[in-house]
């Protein structure tokens, strides 16, 4: 029987690659909902071809664009309503989470409650709300499926595995677009160079994310939530070819690692079709065509977002939601030419030294730590 999916951010880079492989795959998935934000003509176009019995948009206005744009058959719905329509109102099995930002939380919470099969690529709401997230997983029975390359690699190192046989787990990253320059050298960083990923095709977002090493350092909380280990078992290795996605050492010294081409449709393919693997269209592996790997150590100094990360996670409560959202709001002020690339981390920093943590916090106080955050990161400049 097809697996009926339902896809958060369709139209994004995650999306428009889940879609790339239920396409190829016919006979394996249906589309049941999708909710594509803002860019109508796209969705529109994800419409006529997957025909889902929901579609969702960001507003009444773009709703009643998109309506005029396809053939009846489809319910189109908006806003915040649609988002949580789509991921929990709809007969899909599996919802695929990846929409950017916190607002991905409340539709993620709301699948789960619906029982629905979560495919994670929305990191927000583990790094967020991780303690509400894996309370509601295991209290419905769901299972959290990871789409991040480096999540997807340590999930298939621990098929079989007990995890306190488990010494450490390392997350490799690639450096993103400026890994070989010096601090001295980022004063004056375009926004076009940032966007220059040297290895994966991503969204804005997260190719800044990877220049600064936020996008390693969300990745981290997301592993101890996902893994349910200590962040003195998660580590960070710089791999500039980013062959090997992520590893697993054993308390045996034993190490089980992940290896493939950087494509993204491999971790979403393998999440699709779990516990089953299915042919795919990504290009094989040569080890002896890449012939030589390279690793470095994590160099905090240089990337001090990464620091900040592990400091907010291991502090909890509305940390890790201050963290990110100013991280976002820094990043979209970069994005418009407001600010330089460095005062990304400097914005995160003050907004953290500002904050009032909350230990164990509710879906209301994170939002508000999360508003906070944003207008305070706005103000600052």
């Amino acid at each position: 029987m097809n697996k009926r999916i339902a896809i958060l951010g369709s139209t994004g880079s995650i999306g428009t690659q889940t879609l790339d492989v239920i396409a190829h795959h016919p006979d394996q998935f249906t589309v049941e909902a999708l909710a594509g934000g803002r860019n109508v003509e796209l969705l529109a176009e994800q419409i006529r071809r997957f025909k889902p019995k929901l579609a969702s948009v960001a507003t009444r206005e773009l709703a009643d664009q998109l309506s005029a744009l396809i053939p009846a058959g489809t319910r189109i719905l908006f806003g915040e309503e649609g988002l949580l329509e789509t991921a929990a109102g709809t007969d899909a099995d599996f919802v695929v989470t990846a929409v950017v930002g916190n607002q991905g939380l409340e539709p993620t919470i709301a699948a789960i409650e619906a029982g629905k099969t979560i495919g994670l690529a929305n990191k927000e709401p583990l790094v967020s709300a991780g303690h509400l997230v894996t309370e509601a997983a295991n209290r419905k029975g769901v299972r959290l499926l990871p789409i991040d390359s480096e999540h997807s690699a340590i999930f298939q190192c621990l098929n079989g595995e007990r995890r306190e046989e488990v010494r450490k787990i390392t997350i490799t990253a690639s450096g993103g677009s400026f890994r070989d320059r010096t601090r001295a050298e980022l004063e004056g960083v375009t926004v076009e160079q940032a966007l220059n990923h040297p290895n994966w095709s991503m969204g804005a977002k997260i190719t800044i994310d990877s220049a600064t090493m936020v996008n390693k350092g969300l990745e981290v909380i997301e592993a101890h939530w996902l893994f349910d280990l200590p962040y003195d078992q998660i580590g960070v290795i710089l791999h500039p070819e980013s062959i090997i996605h992520s590893y697993v050492e054993f308390k045996d010294s034993s190490i089980i690692a992940q290896l493939g081409n950087p494509d993204m449709r491999v971790p979403i393919q393998y999440a699709l079709s779990y516990p089953n693997r299915l042919l795919s269209s990504a290009k094989s592996l040569d080890l002896a065509e890449i012939a030589t790997l390279n690793f470095r150590p994590m160099d905090f100094d240089r990337f001090p977002c990464l620091r900040m990360a592990y400091e907010s996670g291991r502090t909890g409560g509305t940390a890790p939601t201050v963290f990110n959202a100013a991280n976002e709001q820094a990043v979209a002020k970069f994005l418009q030419g407001e600010i330089p690339f460095l005062r990304i981390e400097t914005i995160i920093e003050e907004c953290l030294q500002r904050h009032s943590v909350m230990s164990s916090p509710q879906i209301g106080d994170i939002l508000e730590a999360d508003r906070w955050a944003r207008e305070t990161a706005s103000l600052l400049g």
